[in-house]
């Protein structure tokens, strides 16, 4: 008998979802995409992000969630008598997977997903849990959550203006999961991990370094795209053409060999830039996009939400982070900030956005 998600006894729902009835009830299901349902018993379809391509169906197997269940109810004391909630919406692979785990541990679901930010912040008044992306705690800046005992992110890396705006709203134990929708968790970053790093690898997940490129082997890999798909398996090994390196036991990742940009012959990582620049006074959101430079291949831009008036401090900074050469030369200013059903930038959007300017 392969393994189902169930709806455990003790487990409570506040709010509307009614698709995780179905999600719950042990048959196949899909939320979000379009086309005919491929998943089988045991099995479901979830999302990519689609931040740089067109979101892609994946397939999975129900145990491949349900063995980090296990892990997660004996590492954040998921169960009966917790109040977990979700900020996103069911559509975000993040989203889902805290709720169904919730909801299959037996705990109290509060699904807060496509409630304004303000209303958010008054129902998480008595949860214990939360599961979010560094975005959507930061819509919810100022807010006190005396009652929070675990922070569960994934989705981005945690700047440091952030996770300092958090230690004023919670005394929370925050813990940074690094991962993808192809993989699910690869590394875990509690309290103890060096900032720059995205944790230790999560139990029963082997990661290899080969080249530089991140591969890994566990019990929670997807079984494989709904068409075409951009992750590589090489006999049990999967990397979703991550770069990195380990030092002292401890991921740090440099980027997808997809956005790595070559300037003046030197390689640059946009997401390493970005999650150096979060934190930096003047930014709400941040990318980091190439343009063509007939001189040194490209140029990088810097696409940001936020204060004009702090950019000669911006463009500074990231001289003295990054040299000259590999620096932002420009900014891009933006009142509104392009967001995928997945909670994530749009990167294509802007793409074209620094293509087409100037």
């Amino acid at each position: 008998m392969k393994a189902r998600f169930q709806w455990h006894p003790k487990a409570q729902l506040v709010g509307e979802a009614p698709q995780l009835h179905h999600a719950l009830s042990g048959q196949p299901f899909r939320i979000g995409g379009e086309g005919h349902l491929v998943a089988g018993l045991g099995q479901f379809e979830t999302l990519t992000s689609g931040s740089m391509a067109a979101p892609r169906r994946i397939l999975r197997s129900m145990e491949s969630w349900i063995r980090s269940f296990e892990v997660n109810a004996r590492l954040f004391d998921i169960g009966p008598g917790m109040r977990v909630a979700v900020l996103g919406g069911l559509e975000q692979s993040l989203a889902l997977y805290g709720a169904i785990e919730a909801l299959h541990l037996g705990a109290e679901l509060h699904f807060l997903g496509h409630m304004r930010p303000d209303r958010q912040g008054l129902a998480l008044a008595d949860v214990d849990v939360i599961y979010a992306t560094p975005a959507q705690l930061r819509m919810l800046k100022g807010i006190a959550l005396p009652h929070l005992r675990h922070i569960i992110l994934g989705g981005a890396k945690l700047d440091m203006g952030l996770r300092q705006d958090l230690a004023v709203m919670t005394d929370a134990a925050i813990h940074e999961f690094y991962g993808a929708a192809e993989t699910s968790f690869i590394t875990l970053a509690g309290g103890d991990a060096p900032a720059a790093s995205v944790g230790s690898p999560y139990p029963e997940v082997e990661i290899d370094l080969r080249l530089g490129q991140v591969w890994v082997r566990s019990p929670y890999l997807f079984d494989g795209y709904i068409g075409a798909g951009s992750a590589v398996w090489d006999d049990g090994w999967l990397s979703v053409q991550e770069m990195g390196r380990m030092e002292g036991g401890y991921l740090y990742l440099s980027g997808r060999a997809g956005r790595m940009v070559t300037v003046a012959d030197q390689n640059v990582f946009p997401e390493e830039m970005e999650a150096q620049m979060a934190g930096l006074r003047g930014i709400t959101e941040i990318a980091i996009l190439p343009k063509y430079d007939p001189l040194r291949g490209a140029i990088m831009v810097a696409v940001i939400q936020g204060d004009a008036g702090n950019e000669a401090q911006i463009l500074a900074h990231a001289r003295q982070l990054f040299g000259v050469l590999k620096a932002p030369r420009w900014v891009i200013w933006r009142q509104d900030w392009p967001k995928l059903v997945s909670g994530k930038t749009d990167l294509r959007a802007l793409q074209a956005e620094v293509d087409a300017w100037r």
